[in-house]
């Protein structure tokens, strides 16, 4: 993360803007979009909250941010752990479990309102993010087309995204008796046999 900090691709957590968007990223998880109020992400971090538009424009304008760097800070760690293994399988294990570990909120706070908070988006705000989760989408497509189990691999990470996403819903590691990494290796079995 320090490092996308540095190069400007994402804002710092320590910040004033950027406990703004962390603070927004965890109330749009928890509450929602439409439920979470400017002041309540200002009584989170602390402020009045008249001081956010000094950061924001609107409260679309901070959603839009969160997953723009969701979308970074995601694609960032699964690069950096596909580039770490030497098969690929191996890579395609590493983007389950780390698709699994943002879903979860292990790794990426607020990734889950990805799907769940889409059409809170202006049209606009939502090429945006189009735009950087490409890059994200393609490295999944690459490693599945590497894989070469599946005919189609813009498919095969449709039918992944969602299995996986909807995994939120149903996945306790008490209840199934399993971890995320043993989950990451039942779903690569089902799609790797």
């Amino acid at each position: 993360m320090e490092a996308l900090v540095a190069q400007g691709e994402l804002t710092d957590p320590a910040s004033p803007r950027g406990r703004l968007l962390n603070a927004a990223a965890l109330l749009f998880v928890e509450k929602g979009f439409a439920r979470t109020t400017v002041r309540d992400i200002a009584a989170e971090v602390g402020i009045l909250s008249g001081s956010i538009f000094h950061h924001f424009r609107s409260k679309e304008a901070i959603l839009c941010q969160v997953m723009r760097e969701v979308t970074i800070f995601a694609r960032a760690r699964m690069e950096a752990a596909v580039a770490q293994e030497r098969t690929p399988r191996g890579r395609l294990r590493a983007c389950i479990l780390c698709e699994l570990e943002a879903i979860h909120g292990r790794a990426v706070p607020g990734f889950t309102i990805l799907v769940s908070e889409w059409r809170s988006l202006s049209p606009e705000s939502q090429r945006q993010v189009l735009q950087l989760r490409e890059r994200y989408e393609r490295l999944w497509r690459d490693v599945l087309a590497e894989a070469g189990r599946m005919d189609d691999p813009a498919l095969a990470r449709r039918l992944l995204q969602g299995s996986l996403a909807h995994s939120y819903h149903w996945f306790r590691p008490k209840k199934q008796g399993l971890s995320l990494d043993e989950l990451a290796g039942q779903v690569l079995s089902l799609y790797c046999r």
